[in-house]
C-alpha cells in the first residue's frame, strides 16, 4: 500500500514563493505517474501538474505554466512542487496523488479520477 504525505503548506503574500514537498511509502516501485492537484472551497478538484517519474516528463495545467515547477528526488521518494509568483487565485488545499500507469495525454496526466492514492493535502493560502 502506498502513502502519500504532503508538507510545504502556508501563508504566502502575492508574488511569494512555496516548495511543497509529498514523501511516498509503502509500495513506491510500482507508481509510475505522481501529481499535484488542488481544491478551493466550492470548487471542484483540478489537475496542477503531474510527472511520469519513469522518464521524468512533465504536464502543468495552462494557469500554472512559466510559475509552478514539479519536480523529483527518486532517492528519496519525494515529488517537490516550486510555486513562484503566487495569486490569490492559487488559494487552496494542495494535494499530491500517483497511480500506477503512465499518462498517454495531459487530459489524463491532470484527471483527477484517474488517481487511486491520494495524500491527505495541505493547505496553501495566498493573502496580503
Amino acid at each position: 500500500q502506498l502513502q502519500l504525505v504532503e508538507s510545504g503548506g502556508g501563508l504566502v503574500q502575492p508574488g511569494g514563493s512555496l516548495r511543497l514537498s509529498c514523501v511516498a511509502s509503502g509500495a513506491t516501485l510500482r507508481f509510475l505517474t505522481m501529481g499535484w492537484f488542488r481544491q478551493a472551497p466550492g470548487k471542484e478538484r483540478e489537475g496542477v501538474s503531474s510527472m511520469n517519474t519513469n522518464d521524468g516528463s512533465t504536464y502543468y495545467a495552462d494557469s500554472v505554466k512559466g510559475r509552478f515547477t514539479i519536480s523529483r528526488d527518486n532517492a528519496k521518494n519525494t515529488v517537490f512542487l516550486q510555486m513562484n509568483s503566487l495569486k490569490h487565485e492559487d488559494t487552496a488545499i494542495y494535494y499530491c496523488a500517483a497511480d500506477e500507469w503512465l499518462p498517454l495525454t495531459t487530459a489524463q496526466a491532470l484527471g483527477a479520477e484517474e488517481y487511486d492514492y491520494w495524500g491527505q493535502g495541505t493547505q496553501v493560502t495566498v493573502a496580503s
